[in-house]
This record gives C-alpha cells, structure tokens and sequence, in this order.
C-alpha cells in the first residue's frame, strides 16, 4: 500500500509511502480517500498527521502516469482527484501537514488540506503545475487563493516557482518553521495535545470557520450560532464548566 493509517496516542498518521518522491499517482490519491474517511469514521483517531517521511513530503503528480491519458480520461478522473483531496480537507478533526522536503504540485495541495502546516527548513513548496501547461487540479486554485490571498496565490500558480521554508512562512503558506529532523515529532506533538481536547467542539470549531469561510458573514454567524448552543448538550461542555468553577481554566480532562 502507497499509503498507511498508523495509530498512537489518539493521533491518526496517514503517512504517504510510495518511494523515492511520493508521487501522488491514481492508486495513491484512492487509498488516501479511504484511509482519510477511516481516519473519520475511527473514535479512536482524534487528531490527523499528514506525513510524507523524514526527505520528501510529496513531490506532485505521477507525470508518466498523467501524460498517457487524454482529455476525455481526464475528464472521468477530475472528479475522483479533488474527492480524494476533499476527503483529507474535511477531515472533522484536527489535521496538520508535517512538511519535509518537496512539496510540490499534489504535494503542495495535499498539504494546503490540512489545518495547520509544520514546514521542516529544508521545505520547498509550490505549484508548478503551469510549466506543464496545466493549472493545480487537485483544490489548489482555491485552497492556496483562500489561505495566502488571491494575488499571493496567482504569483506562485502563474510562475510555478518554488519557495523555500521561510518564504512559506512569510506568506502565511504554512505555519512553523523547525529543523527537519524535528518536523514530524513536533507535528505529533501538537495533534496529541488536541486529541485531548473536546472532539465534538473542536469539530464544531472547524466546521464553523470551514463552512463560514464559503459564505457570506450572517450564513456564518448562523453556522456558529447552531454549533454553539448545539455543544450545551454535550457532556464534554458541562465536564469543562464543572471543571473551570471547582479548579480553575484548563484544568478540564476531557474523554
């Protein structure tokens, strides 16, 4: 299998395994469509760790593969490629890429479906995908446009060029910079940290600024307000209630 659910402390590692770039070919983008709706479906995944291994992340798009289809082949594969990717994006959990190496094209776009992006410094990140007189295809025009801005977003997808680490950093293209070797382990950290938070209302958290994003402010504001008197039902908010009047804040365990 190109790519595997690996399970610790509540964290879910869909860690990408297809040697030597990770390229994203047609087998790897459907199994991580089923793994991603595993990852959803598991109680006992909590938080999602996007993982490509210790030198690259994902280095973009079968080529080969792609180059000996045509339009029309294309044309009934679009769909099942931005799926796949939709699938990781709503993810009702938690979800950070941990970046190393390249992360171009469907690499670059795999990680732009996460929450938050930890980018080791030896990252380059990108979408080249115009030097093959393409455009990204897999969410790319709208995930990058909508993190980074439209202007941002049209300069990395109309030069195709590379940023490195702190460049990323600057344009808001991913969220932490740390050493390489230190990528994975921080990226763990942080999804184990809220793997022990109230999943419902981290969900909740997440659809709400996902689905707010989409709309206009008072569709947002209605989406919030559902998800905000919905959680009074939940035993994990009268747990954090009881918690913060006996003990003080963030003392609440939560299951």
């Amino acid at each position: 299998m190109t790519v595997h659910l690996e399970v610790s402390e509540g964290v879910g590692t869909l860690r990408l395994d297809r040697p030597p770039m990770n390229a994203l070919d047609i087998a790897t983008q459907d199994r991580l469509k089923e793994l991603a709706e595993e990852a959803t479906r598991r109680d006992d995944v909590r938080a999602v760790v996007i993982h490509g291994g210790e030198k690259v992340f994902a280095a973009g798009a079968d080529i080969k593969e792609m180059q000996a289809m045509d339009h029309a082949a294309m044309v009934q594969r679009a769909r099942a490629l931005q799926d796949s990717f939709t699938a990781v994006a709503r993810i009702p959990k938690p979800v950070v890429a941990a970046v190393t190496g390249y992360a171009l094209g469907g690499g670059c776009e795999l990680a732009l479906c996460a929450d938050y992006r930890i980018a080791g410094e030896n990252a380059k990140l990108g979408q080249p995908e115009i030097l093959l007189g393409l455009i990204p295809g897999a969410g790319g025009t709208q995930r990058l446009s909508r993190l980074i801005g439209p202007s941002r977003a049209k300069d990395l997808i109309f030069t195709g060029r590379q940023v490195r680490a702190d460049e990323a950093l600057t344009l808001g293209l991913v969220d932490r910079v740390v050493p390489a070797g230190e990528v994975y382990t921080q990226a763990h950290a942080w999804a184990a940290q809220l793997a022990q938070g109230p999943a419902i209302a981290l969900r909740a958290a997440k659809e709400s600024v996902d689905a707010g994003l989409e709309t206009d402010i008072e569709t947002g504001l209605a989406i919030e307000r559902n998800w905000f008197a919905g959680l009074f039902a939940t035993e994990d908010r009268e747990r954090g209630m009881r918690s913060f009047v006996e003990e003080g804040p963030g003392k609440a365990k939560f299951l």
